[in-house]
């Protein structure tokens, strides 16, 4: 066995930040004539904002133009960033600071793998940029989760090979993408959703010392 490395999803894992995500997408949605439900919002996420806009007028029963989507979507993204410019350290995730301190405390190398392209103002917001090593995000990737492509890039800028990634992931295409690529895949969230996962937890204050030194193989 080699040297593991570690990979984090971002929204829903680090930061949630999908409650932004929802809130833009309901506006929108409100000022298009149709309403948009939370549970609704579930299948928005890991998928990019392209294709949610899509889903969003396909739940609307609305068509439109190609220069409607793009005003749409610059709007939706506005918005969101205007939430995302109010973050602070309190909205890490609860847990989430304890592990990441555990990680640097034994040299593990952290990367992030996010389909986010507001992952690293999302990072500087919170106080987390400098522990990251490597940001995958949407910027540097052409396919969507279960695709592997962010977690084979983010495991090939750390230096660690797929068996040796352990990935923490909240979305069920994420799980299937790090087991897709031969990885280890830790599911944050509902275990009845993430049942492909090789381990899940609710959240990172479940997680222990002793279950990361056995994932690490550190004695």
């Amino acid at each position: 066995m080699g040297k593991k490395g570690i990979i984090f999803d971002l929204d829903g894992v680090i930061v949630d930040t999908a409650g932004f995500h929802y809130l833009a997408w309901k506006n929108l949605a409100n000022e298009l004539g149709f309403d948009f439900t939370e549970e609704q919002n579930e299948s928005f996420k890991g998928v990019s904002r392209v294709r949610s806009l899509e889903l969003l007028l396909e739940i609307g029963g609305r068509t439109a133009t190609q220069a409607e989507k793009d005003v749409w979507l610059k709007k939706k993204n506005e918005e969101y960033l205007s939430y995302i410019d109010d973050m602070t350290k309190d909205d890490i995730l609860p847990g989430v600071k304890k592990v990441l301190d555990y990680l640097v405390d034994n040299k593990v190398p952290i990367a992030l793998g996010s389909a986010s392209k507001n992952a690293k103002p999302i990072l500087e917001h919170v106080g987390l940029l400098p522990i990251f090593e490597v940001i995958v995000d949407g910027t540097n990737v052409k396919k969507a989760k279960p695709d592997p492509e962010v977690f084979l890039i983010g495991a090939s800028q750390l230096g660690i090979v797929n068996e040796d990634t352990i990935v923490f992931e909240d979305s069920i295409a994420g799980i299937q993408a790090a087991n897709i690529a031969g990885m280890t895949s830790v599911g944050i969230g509902d275990p009845g959703v993430l049942n492909e996962a090789q381990h899940n937890f609710h959240d990172f204050t479940e997680i222990s010392t002793q279950f990361l030194d056995n994932l690490l193989n550190i004695t």
